[in-house]
C-alpha cells in the first residue's frame, strides 16, 4: 500500500479505480483501503459511476473478508436496484463468503432461470461445488457449461485442473488441446500440455511431450521449465525399447543440447548448480553417449 500515497486526491483515486476496472485488475486490499481513506466521503461527486465503484468495492471487501464494508455497499446498491441480477449475484457472493452455500446456490439458480445466457452465475455454481470438494459434480456442471460457452478459455483451463485432481490425464489433455486451438501462441499452454502427456507416460506420449516442449521453447526461449521437460522427455525416448537407432541419436543430441542450455542458464545466474550436476549424472547413468 506504500505505493499509493495518502496525499492522492479523490479524483486520482477515482481514475485509478477506473483503470483497475478496465484492465480487470483485482487489487482487493488496495481498493478497500483507498475507499475508506479517500472515496467513501466523496461519493456524492461520482454521479452514475458511483454504482460501479460500489460494486467494485463490494467484491473487493468480500475478497478481504471485510463483511461490514461489503454490507454497506450492498445496502446502497439494493436501495436503488432491488431486483437487479447483478446485485443478486453480489448477494450470492456474500453468502458464499459466509459459507452458506445452499442459499447462495438458490440465488444463482434463480438468476440462471431468469437469464440462461448469463455465464457468471453458472461459473459461480462450479466454484461452490469445487469449494465443497464435490469435484465430480463440478466436472459435470462445467462440461454442461462448455456445451453452451465453448469459447471460454478460462473454463477449459478449470476443467483441465479438475480432471487432474481426479487423475484423469487423458481428458485433461483433451482440454489442453482445446486451449491450444484457441491460443496456439501461448508457450505456457504448450508447456502444460507437454507436462500432462509426460505424466501419462508411454512412448507416444513422450514424443508428444517432447514436441510441445520444443514449441514452448520456440515461443519462449527463456522457459527453463520447458528445457527441463525437453531434457527428460528426450532422455526417456532415447532409452525406450521402441526407439530406433536414428531416433535414439536424434533424441540423444536433443537431450545434450537441452542440458547444455540448462547449464548455461544456471551459470549465468549463480554458477553450476547441484541440479545440473544431477542431470549430467543422469545422462551418464543412462549411458546416453553425447553426439559431437
Amino acid at each position: 500500500m506504500d505505493v499509493y500515497s495518502n496525499s492522492m486526491s479523490w479524483s486520482e483515486v477515482r481514475d485509478l479505480f477506473r483503470l483497475w476496472r478496465e484492465e480487470n485488475v483485482r487489487k482487493s486490499v488496495e481498493v478497500v483501503d483507498l475507499w475508506e481513506r479517500t472515496l467513501q466521503k466523496k461519493m456524492h461527486k461520482f454521479g452514475d459511476e458511483r454504482l460501479l465503484v460500489l460494486e467494485q468495492v463490494c467484491v473487493a471487501a468480500l475478497d478481504c473478508n471485510r463483511l461490514e464494508v461489503a454490507d454497506a455497499c450492498l445496502k446502497a446498491l439494493l436501495a436503488e436496484f432491488p431486483t437487479s441480477l447483478r446485485i443478486r449475484k453480489l448477494k450470492a457472493l456474500k453468502l458464499e463468503a459466509l459459507e452458506r452455500y445452499d442459499e447462495a446456490l438458490d440465488i444463482l439458480d434463480s438468476i440462471i432461470k431468469q437469464d440462461e445466457t448469463n455465464a457468471a452465475p453458472r461459473k459461480r455454481r462450479i466454484a461452490i461445488l469445487r469449494a465443497r470438494g464435490k469435484i465430480p459434480d463440478a466436472i459435470k456442471e462445467l462440461t454442461e457449461y462448455l456445451k453452451k460457452f465453448m469459447s471460454d478459455q478460462e473454463a477449459w483451463q478449470e476443467l483441465c485442473e479438475l480432471y487432474l485432481l481426479e487423475q484423469d490425464f487423458a481428458r485433461a489433455a483433451f482440454c489442453m488441446e482445446e486451449l491450444i486451438l484457441h491460443n496456439p501462441h501461448s508457450h505456457l499452454i504448450h508447456q502444460r500440455y507437454a507436462e500432462i502427456r509426460y505424466t501419462q507416460g508411454g512412448f507416444e506420449n513422450m514424443e508428444l511431450a517432447r514436441a510441445h516442449y520444443c514449441l514452448a521453447l520456440k515461443l519462449s526461449p527463456n522457459n527453463i521449465r520447458a528445457l527441463y521437460g525437453l531434457f527428460l522427455s528426450a532422455t526417456n525416448i532415447a532409452i525406450s525399447a521402441k526407439c530406433t537407432s536414428v531416433k535414439k541419436k536424434e533424441n540423444n543430441k536433443l537431450a545434450k543440447w537441452a542440458l547444455k542450455e540448462i547449464n548455461n542458464r544456471y551459470e549465468e545466474q549463480c554458477g553450476k548448480s547441484n541440479e545440473v550436476a544431477a542431470l549430467e549424472g543422469l545422462m551418464n547413468s543412462l549411458q546416453i553417449s553425447p553426439i559431437a
